[in-house]
């Protein structure tokens, strides 16, 4: 009997304790604070939110005609194997994980349950239709792609129409099929490992796991210093040639989207780690110079640099509120609002959706 009693009030302990480590949903990506005062905003038709909002319920509406694409075994080869095969198979999560995404967030900004169904139905058919991925970047583009699944799973979180078994089939897919391939590849060295880390901080906090956030949390910390170099490149990005300053960007969008997660679950701000004058501040710096000034660059003669509407606007939109940065939000300014409906998903709706910490 002792020994029965023991046992029953070791459960209770460790039901008390888990309890204590639900997160708020929503309250990765998105927080409900957030999400009330851009509703404010939209109410009163105050720009540049009230655009971006007309923005989003514009890609809403055509996700609402869209057919579902998923895949059983999400095979991606890699891109210079097979880059049709590569991007045909890519297509199917990216514009999937985009309209559940977008129709989440619009279901959350205007109360209207077509979207929210639509997004609903997304997931579901995910959920029950995926199983694994394979191939040399199926996990890669997995991590990249799928957080917009994640981040449209904690906006949906308290849909009434969400079955509770419905529900937990798609948390088994995040569990057994997302977080799995974002963990691969979490401990790379270069922008794997940040998507990686972007994609499984997202999964801790939609499944409650205080455990794998704070893991995450010491990924970003452990290598943060290796990443950026003292005079603010990345080494592990600018050696790619002609694409060094997209994987730049490509580095950077993951780590500080990461941040922002871990702030908004934790309250933990990683946006003011510094040594020695090396900081994520530093490396956006470069980054915003050498895209104004690619015939600067010094890594590969004539790099590709991105446009204020699409990569890198879409970070400097968002990082210029996170560190009170004028020109970062100037050169985006132009292409208001500024939305990333492709590819990979971050900072996907910086103008609707401007970030909650501000290091002023």
């Amino acid at each position: 009997m002792k020994a029965t009693h023991f046992g029953q009030v070791l459960f209770i302990l460790l039901l008390t304790h888990w309890s204590a480590w639900a997160y708020d949903h929503p309250g990765g990506m998105h927080t409900q604070a957030q999400i009330t005062l851009v509703k404010k905003h939209i109410s009163t038709k105050t720009q540049p939110y009230y655009d971006a909002y007309l923005q989003l319920l514009a890609h809403a509406d055509s996700a609402l005609t869209h057919p579902t694409h998923a895949l059983a075994d999400f095979k991606v080869p890699g891109f210079y194997v097979d880059a049709e095969g590569h991007r045909r198979n890519s297509r199917s999560l990216q514009s999937d994980a985009f309209d559940a995404y977008a129709c989440a967030l619009a279901w959350q900004l205007s109360g209207h349950n077509k979207y929210g169904q639509k997004a609903l139905d997304i997931l579901n058919t995910w959920a029950t239709t995926n199983t694994t991925y394979s191939e040399a970047d199926g996990s890669l583009v997995m991590a990249y792609s799928g957080t917009a699944m994640v981040i449209a799973g904690d906006l949906l979180y308290h849909y009434p129409a969400w079955k509770a078994q419905e529900r937990e089939k798609y948390l088994g897919w995040v569990r057994n099929v997302y977080r799995k391939a974002c963990d691969e590849i979490r401990g790379r060295k270069n922008n794997w490992a940040d998507w990686g880390r972007l994609g499984s901080a997202l999964c801790a906090q939609l499944l409650d796991d205080p455990a794998q956030l704070a893991e995450n949390s010491r990924l970003v910390k452990s290598d943060l210093f290796h990443k950026i170099a003292e005079d603010g490149h990345m080494p592990e990005e600018t050696r790619r040639g002609s694409n060094g300053i997209w994987y730049t960007y490509f580095s950077l969008a993951p780590i500080t989207a990461t941040c922002q997660v871990l702030y908004n679950s934790t309250g933990e701000n990683l946006f003011r780690l510094e040594e020695k004058g090396v900081s994520m501040k530093k490396a956006l710096d470069y980054l915003y110079h050498y895209n104004l000034h690619p015939e600067a660059w010094s890594w590969f003669k004539d790099p590709r640099p991105g446009s204020p509407g699409n990569w890198p606007g879409n970070l400097f939109e968002a990082m210029g509120v996170i560190y009170g940065e004028e020109k970062y939000r100037a050169y985006a300014q132009p292409a208001r609002p500024v939305c990333i409906d492709k590819h990979h998903f971050a900072w996907s709706f910086p103008t609707l959706m401007p970030p909650t910490v501000s290091m002023k």
